[in-house]
């Protein structure tokens, strides 16, 4: 293995769909391992600290999709669900509890690899400078908040923060059009797509973890608009341009 390559955990209780898995990850050139059963995840992420997990959504003798939610509330690691079409409310759960994507079983290598190379694209952003130095693309900026899309990186208070994919996504959306109300409907058609299975709840979780790291000042805030949706809400004092 050499210092760049990356690190692909396959959490899948069938056999031979993750060898099958592994195969194509592994002539893809990324280092991978493979784990069996839901017990497994938490312990193989401390010890071989994976770029990305993928994982089937259902698990023998285990609360549906705990896992999920035990590595989100642990880790900001990007995780993409393997799920039977059949399994929508499971896919739908995962989502939920912060997966990053998810991805129908029998699946094309091609589709796996593309999924894979986007997710990891968007959450691997150079982190040897912080955005505020180099920011070019786009970005949108406030007091002591900037958020570069080019980029996939916020700069928060002065440090940076690392974020899922979605969050930043939604972060972003909202920030670029202050003042603004979105319904969680418009969102979800955005942001997830006109084809997501999921409904007006995945907004709601999702902001719920935005509001949990990003607190209102007296600058901004994510506001609810009852009865409509959500916006972010900019005092004109620190109104700013989005760049594009």
């Amino acid at each position: 293995m050499n210092d760049t390559q990356q690190k692909i955990m396959i959490a899948d209780c069938d056999e031979a769909a993750a060898q099958l898995t592994d195969f194509y990850l592994t002539q893809a050139l990324y280092e991978t391992r493979i784990v069996s059963s839901a017990d497994q995840v938490l312990s193989a992420c401390a010890s071989f600290s994976p770029d990305l997990v993928l994982m089937e959504a259902v698990f023998p003798n285990r609360e549906k999709l705990q896992v999920c939610s035990d590595l989100r509330s642990q880790s900001d690691m990007p995780i993409i669900l393997l799920s039977s079409e059949n399994e929508v409310s499971d896919r739908v759960h995962g989502l939920d509890l912060g997966a990053d994507d998810y991805l129908a079983k029998p699946f094309d290598a091609r589709e796996l690899l593309a999924r894979v190379r986007a997710v990891l694209r968007r959450y691997h952003p150079d982190q040897n400078a912080l955005p505020e130095e180099t920011l070019t693309g786009e970005y949108v900026k406030y007091p002591n908040l900037t958020i570069s899309l080019t980029n996939y990186s916020v700069v928060y208070q002065g440090e940076l923060i690392s974020l899922p994919p979605k969050e930043l996504e939604l972060l972003y959306f909202l920030a670029s059009s202050p003042n603004q109300v979105f319904s969680r409907e418009q969102l979800l058609d955005r942001l997830w797509g006109f084809d997501f299975m999921g409904d007006t709840r995945t907004v709601d979780v999702h902001i719920k973890r935005l509001r949990e790291k990003f607190k209102a000042n007296e600058h901004w805030a994510i506001k609810t608009v009852w009865g409509v949706g959500y916006k972010f809400e900019v005092k004109p004092s620190a109104m700013k341009e989005p760049k594009a």
